[in-house]
């Protein structure tokens, strides 16, 4: 494939980058800037913001125009990601889900009326969605969850409990997944993928707090929740497909690079500032060599997004190719962060609140995030399965 940017892409990067630069909300533009602090005015910013794309067209950007998108290219989704990532944009974590993985599988596997109820209301930032897929012992196993779903007439009585559920306490709707038929001989079988209104009866959320101190995490209970069979994605006991198709999406990110590309950079100036040793740390021969190792491989996890993308336009659909970036960014963005605690010392121990806190407090944050960087949207090692049995062609042990 051909790497170089064509003048179309070019002017189509310049267009992005005019109007982020033009509509920006104050204070954001800055390295490592996190908007609002209390958990209600994130929400509402967040649906705000995600109004405002929608407005100007930056909504679901490589989505068809029949769903609301503006049909642009997979790579011209790169690019975009690329240049709000440059500028910080507004983090629109809490909106990922309906707009990373719920909007994408409505798109390809959704029955019309769901097509028509929610995905507007996705790109627009009028309802959030959570996730409804861990379980208590089934992580990143999926194919071993336990929650229940019995059919009972028109609908889908479900028991249990769901963990890690990110932003449940603020979602209006869930991906949910559970099994129906606990009989099934594979495990992968009798599973079931609905969509419920979390403002249903029987749903007890519990948030959780984080190393961070943030709770943006929850375990959910499931006390006779009643959920209309329509509500079903696909067929019931079918779901196993339905997973994988969300699973593809949420590990097959367009652009992981960019993030990494930004903090990089403010990694670098963080080092001409920072005593370390017996000068700046920029000025240290092993944080020098550490930082260029670092910029070639964002430089090569940017090729590889590249060859991601070009798959995607060629078959329609995201392959097993994106554990490969998941794998990549995850444990490249554990390091950085690593180095950035030993640039700083004790200093990596200040929390955002503290007025001695570097550059607010950015760093002591991410590097606690970063753990779960490994964890979330499957374990590296669910990635190194991934990776030798669809991607390599291994034989499975």
């Amino acid at each position: 494939m051909d790497f170089n940017e064509t003048p179309e892409l070019a002017a189509f990067r310049a267009k992005v980058r005019k109007w982020l630069e033009q509509n920006l909300p104050e204070g954001w533009g800055t390295a490592g800037y996190r908007g609002p602090t209390s958990a209600s005015e994130r929400v509402e910013f967040a649906k705000w913001w995600q109004g405002k794309l929608y407005e100007g067209g930056w909504a679901g950007v490589s989505w068809p125009k029949e769903y609301g998108g503006t049909g642009a290219s997979i790579t011209e989704q790169m690019i975009y990601s690329e240049e709000y990532a440059r500028v910080w944009g507004p983090d629109l974590i809490m909106l990922g889900v309906g707009i990373g993985l719920t909007g994408p599988v409505l798109q390809a596997c959704g029955k019309p009326w769901q097509k028509q109820r929610f995905i507007e209301k996705i790109l627009t930032g009028e309802e959030i969605w959570c996730q409804g897929f861990s379980e208590p012992g089934a992580g990143s196993d999926l194919a071993a969850l336990r929650m229940q779903g019995e059919v009972v007439g028109d609908e889908i009585v479900v028991n249990g409990q769901k963990i890690w559920t990110s932003f449940a306490q603020y979602a209006d709707w869930c991906i949910l997944v559970v099994k129906t038929d606990p009989d099934a001989p594979r495990k992968h079988d009798g599973m079931t993928f609905l969509l419920l209104d979390m403002k249903s009866r029987g749903i007890d959320i519990r948030p959780l707090t984080e190393i961070t101190g943030e709770d943006w995490f929850n375990e959910v209970f499931f006390d006779d929740v009643r959920i209309p069979i329509e509500n079903v994605v696909g067929e019931i006991d079918k779901g196993w497909d339905i997973v994988i198709n969300t699973l593809s999406h949420e590990r097959a990110s367009a652009a992981p690079h960019a993030r990494l590309g930004a903090e990089l950079a403010m990694l670098c100036e963080l080092a001409k500032r920072t005593p370390y040793g017996a000068g700046m740390a920029s000025k240290d021969p092993l944080i020098r060599q550490q930082l260029a190792q670092f910029k070639i491989e964002v430089t090569a996890l940017r090729v590889n997004a590249l060859r991601n993308v070009d798959f995607i336009e060629k078959h329609g659909v995201p392959g097993p190719q994106g554990s490969t970036l998941k794998l990549a960014w995850s444990e490249l963005d554990q390091r950085i962060k690593a180095l950035a605690g030993e640039m700083l010392g004790p200093y990596a121990l200040l929390l955002g609140d503290d007025p001695r806190a570097i550059d607010g407090g950015h760093w002591s944050h991410e590097l606690l995030w970063s753990r779960a960087a490994t964890i979330y949207a499957g374990t590296s090692e669910i990635q190194r399965n991934i990776i030798a049995e669809r991607v390599l062609g291994l034989p499975r042990k």
